[in-house]
């Protein structure tokens, strides 16, 4: 089979690119406020801060977030599915912009926990909403490429914030993030709705609308139809939260998206993100500081992400997911040694570099299939009956390993050295890897639907024979209404 080529690839999917930029650029706000307390704290608890703080506000600071996060979960699920993708995404915009001006106006810690809370809840509506409406509006050939932007978006985000906020007042990185939110509101409420969701309210005309102005062109007939039977086939399902459980398909789509949201927490993303300057500084450094290491960190992330974005709809998802694994184990083993060695008095000083290359690589690696692929993914696995029950669950799941993760780093470390928990996140990954190469299924280049029968083990029994539709079936095309002959 010849392979595609990157214009190729692209042909006629503009309308797509415009409609996923608009509607993520609210992630790189999201990745401001999810790295915001790592060079604003510092800022706050400085002597010339506009809002004084404790150690225990700060905590809280960073805690609240999270909570804001699990607050979100009930609000996602109703919304994406009674109100829709994209007024949920709009809803999640608005949010977020109350928090930046809260910040910016703020003169007590009260104000700052509110909109924390605020952004934690906007981050997970977000998170949720966004990936649902990319991986239903784009075309299967660049799917994967579309649903890896949110992550890029959040990482630009995470960058920005590590380069702005040690360096200006609090205000300056407000007025940035509230910019980006602005321009969101006044360009994707103009975007199309997800098909798949207009289908699902019966609503086949305005469905027919939203696709023809996706791909650019009058003809999508077939598609529509092939759209209209998937939603007509998963209709069968009830979408009841046991649902998630009884139905094979649910059942292993579910087993996937813990593994990997596990994964990603227990390869130590979080503690790396939260501890980096102590960790170099426990490794005895004298090459960087925490500051300019940080914003390299992040940079490096940023550019393996956007990568990874270019190449997984050509070379799949489980071989990138296998790989990043397996690399990403490596260097934390690297790591784990390193300060074993240094534990047992062995003299490292000459190689001290070490640390910080490792740190580098795994930045590279991890970004490049493991903490990006698993967003992708998680949009693609579950069907729309159950599709915002599953990614909310996936997101819980991902908040809840990643507070665990972190208080696991800290005993551990405190008790048997630093060395334990980098040698448990090592074997993690490792672990990953096996489960990546035999157990998940390569998505790339599918239908939502053939994913289903994919999951489900069975054989796809293809959506069309003539016509667009079955031999034994018709097609209203006022409604869009599979029936049988």
């Amino acid at each position: 089979m010849r392979e595609t080529s990157v214009a190729e690839m692209f042909r006629g999917t503009l309308p797509q690119l415009i409609a996923v930029v608009t509607g993520t650029l609210s992630a790189i706000s999201d990745g401001m406020q999810y790295g915001w307390s790592a060079p604003l704290i510092p800022v706050l608890q400085s002597e010339n801060t506009p809002v004084k703080i404790t150690e225990s506000d700060a905590v809280w600071l960073e805690n609240i977030y999270m909570i804001g996060g699990m607050a979100g979960l009930p609000i996602t699920i109703y919304c994406v599915d009674r109100i829709g993708r994209q007024k949920t995404i709009i809803g999640a915009c608005i949010t977020n912009l109350i928090a930046w001006i809260i910040i910016a106006v703020a003169n007590s810690v009260e104000y700052l926990l509110v909109a924390r809370f605020l952004t934690g809840l906007a981050g997970d509506v977000n998170f949720v909403a966004a990936p649902m409406y990319i991986a239903e509006i784009a075309d299967q050939k660049i799917r994967g490429f579309l649903s890896g932007i949110i992550y890029l978006m959040m990482l630009l985000g995470i960058l920005v914030i590590y380069s702005v906020g040690p360096f200006v007042p609090v205000y300056a990185s407000c007025v940035v993030g509230a910019a980006l939110l602005v321009f969101e509101l006044l360009t994707y409420p103009f975007m199309p709705e997800s098909p798949y969701y207009l289908l699902g309210k019966g609503k086949f005309e305005k469905a027919q609308k939203s696709l023809r102005r996706l791909r650019g062109t009058m003809d999508v007939d077939k598609e529509l139809q092939e759209i209209s039977q998937a939603v007509e086939r998963q209709r069968s399902e009830r979408g009841r939260p046991q649902d998630l459980l009884l139905i094979k398909s649910n059942r292993k789509a579910l087993l996937i998206m813990s593994v990997l949201n596990g994964a990603q927490h227990f390869s130590s993303i979080s503690v790396i993100l939260m501890n980096l300057h102590k960790i170099l500084e426990a490794a005895g450094s004298i090459y960087i500081n925490s500051k300019a290491a940080a914003i390299i960190f992040s940079a490096v992330m940023l550019i393996s992400a956007s990568s990874a974005s270019f190449v997984i709809d050509k070379y799949g998802r489980k071989i990138l997911l296998t790989t990043s694994s397996l690399l990403t184990g490596l260097s934390l083993l690297v790591i784990a040694i390193y300060f074993h060695l240094q534990s047992c008095d062995v003299d490292v000083a000459g190689v001290s570099w070490i640390p910080i290359v490792s740190v580098m690589v795994y930045a590279a690696v991890f970004k490049f299939g493991l903490g990006m692929v698993p967003i992708v993914m998680t949009a693609e696995l579950f069907p729309a009956k159950v599709k915002a029950m599953g990614m909310t669950l996936s997101d819980l799941m991902y908040l809840a390993f990643g507070l665990i993760s972190i208080e696991l780093y800290h005993i551990l470390s405190e008790k048997y050295g630093i060395e334990v928990p980098f040698y448990l996140f090592a074997a993690s990954c490792l672990l990953t890897a096996a489960f990546c190469a035999f157990v998940i299924p390569e998505t790339k280049g599918k239908t939502l639907d053939e994913i289903q029968f994919v999951l489900k083990g069975e054989p796809y029994p293809g959506p069309v024979v003539e016509n667009g539709i079955k031999s034994n079936e018709s097609i209203d095309s006022k409604n869009g209404e599979v029936t049988r002959l």
